[in-house]
């Protein structure tokens, strides 16, 4: 597979081809001479960060009473989205469509993105079938690793570890690589799907979720317009 870089606009291209059903990942990846692995990895950037993480040079950081002031003055219909980002300094649009969601979805906007959630420090032993649960419902959570780790009882870093694998090395990833690790060879190819199917409908569902959110912000803001 050549390494030749590929430009933010077909990465995001890409993805949205993915999550609207219109194109394979790996019709995407062949189409785009690059590895599966590689347009994983834009999923799971657009799914954080949205278009803002393809062109970003830094991460600016906004305060909790910044972006909730900004989303209070959308809702209460106090200027356009174009308005509102140029009135607070707030990158792009997109970054505040995602305030939005998350207000909507009575998520507590923070600066740190845990959600409100207290940070679990303790692990625990886990099997293969848990960390296909854990990735699922991370997915399907806007990569909440803090709530995923609270529900699972996991550590923070245990339920960041577990999505991060999978993004960037498929189900086998997930396997147990100490002293009770089943060999890729044993994991068969219907308990392959079946694992990956499980996770890819919850990334379809919050893809979804998503698109009709946003083609309702949109709507909404046409009649301001």
């Amino acid at each position: 597979m050549s390494k030749h870089k590929i430009n933010p606009s077909n990465k995001i291209d890409a993805v949205q081809r993915i999550m609207e059903g219109s194109e394979g990942l790996c019709q995407a990846a062949r189409r785009l001479n690059v590895s599966p692995t590689s347009v994983k990895q834009w999923m799971s950037i657009y799914n954080s960060d949205g278009i803002d993480g393809f062109h970003s040079t830094g991460n600016k950081k906004y305060s909790k009473e910044l972006k909730e002031q900004a989303v209070l003055d959308y809702l209460a219909g106090k200027g356009s989205q174009q308005s509102i980002c140029q009135r607070y300094g707030i990158k792009s649009k997109s970054k505040l469509q995602l305030w939005i969601k998350k207000y909507n979805g009575h998520d507590e906007l923070i600066s740190r993105g845990t959600g409100g959630f207290k940070i679990m420090t303790k692990g625990r032993k886990t099997t293969f079938d848990e960390r296909i649960e854990i990735v699922q419902y991370c997915i399907a959570h806007d990569h909440n690793y803090a709530e995923t780790s609270e529900k699972f009882q996991i550590s923070y870093q245990q339920a960041r570890s577990y999505t991060v694998k999978f993004e960037t090395g498929g189900i086998e990833a997930l396997q147990d690589h100490g002293g009770h690790r089943k060999p890729a060879d044993e994991l068969t190819e219907i308990e392959r799907l079946r694992a990956e199917n499980k996770i890819l409908r919850a990334q379809k569902e919050r893809a979804e979720m998503e698109a009709s959110f946003l083609k309702k912000l949109n709507e909404i803001e046409r009649r301001r317009g």
